[in-house]
């Protein structure tokens, strides 16, 4: 079966004309990055690959699409990174207590919600309140609150 990669990932590459194909420099792991593993600049490389324009969007182009986020799955190093292949990183975990700010108008309140699934900063996560059981939604923050309402 790894014979046949090679030579089928070739076919489609010439199955598509040369002027649908652009060589492009994406950034590539210069060691293997394992699932779970934070990607540094340090573990980052350019190198150019000829890339048609449907696939573009399938893959990393810049370092700044890597930098801070976390491998979903084994990266080879030389290899292109697939945007699938990556996420970013979990600051909240199911299951585990987050604090919760509710801020608005000068009034704040704090309280503890259990998150439902993890979640990155920026992301929206669904929580239960450990108070009253009540699920809530809000933004996870980079600290790893999560504030909630209209702020």
């Amino acid at each position: 079966m790894k014979r046949f990669l090679p030579i089928a990932a070739a076919f489609f590459a010439a199955a598509v004309p040369a002027a649908a194909q652009n060589v492009v420099p994406v950034p590539v792991p210069t060691v293997t990055l394992y699932p779970g593993e934070p990607i540094s600049a340090e573990q980052l490389t350019e190198r150019r690959f000829r890339i048609s324009q449907r696939s573009m969007h399938a893959v990393a182009l810049t370092q700044q699409d890597v930098i801070g986020k976390v491998a979903r799955r084994t990266l080879a190093a030389g290899q292109l990174i697939p945007q699938n292949a990556i996420e970013t990183m979990k600051v909240v975990k199911r299951g585990v207590p987050v604090r919760v700010v509710f801020a608005e108008q000068g009034l704040t309140i704090v309280a503890y919600a259990e998150p439902l699934q993890s979640a990155g900063a920026g992301e929206i996560v669904r929580m239960r309140n450990l108070d009253s059981g009540t699920v809530i939604v809000g933004t996870v923050q980079s600290d790893g609150s999560v504030v909630v309402g209209a702020s």
